[in-house]
């Protein structure tokens, strides 16, 4: 998935971020429950997203209109869980700062 996916590029900076300024910070154990499932979420979603537009790559390789929605809804689904993750990222940061 690094290897071919540009966004998961910005997975990995905002994950080594995020812990760093966890650290910085001196985050509770609570909010780092919080972190890691919300960054284990991320991850499972960009992760998922990239099996199924492999996926349709192999079951339609030619253009197709359903599998171009198809692929468009996925990566809006990385999208939702990735603005989840900054709203709970500001939720346990901003009280901290």
């Amino acid at each position: 998935m690094l290897v071919t996916q540009h966004n998961a590029w910005v997975h990995v900076a905002a994950t080594v971020i995020v812990t760093v300024a966890g650290l910085a910070v001196g985050l509770n154990a609570a909010d780092w429950k919080c972190l890691v499932v919300t960054i284990t979420i991320v991850w499972f979603a960009e992760a998922m997203n990239t099996a199924f537009e492999y996926l349709c790559d192999v079951v339609s390789p030619e253009h197709n209109e359903a599998v171009r929605h198809a692929k468009d809804i996925a990566a809006a689904a990385v999208l939702l869980c990735a603005i989840g993750a900054v709203v709970m990222g500001m939720l346990i940061f901003v009280p901290y700062l």
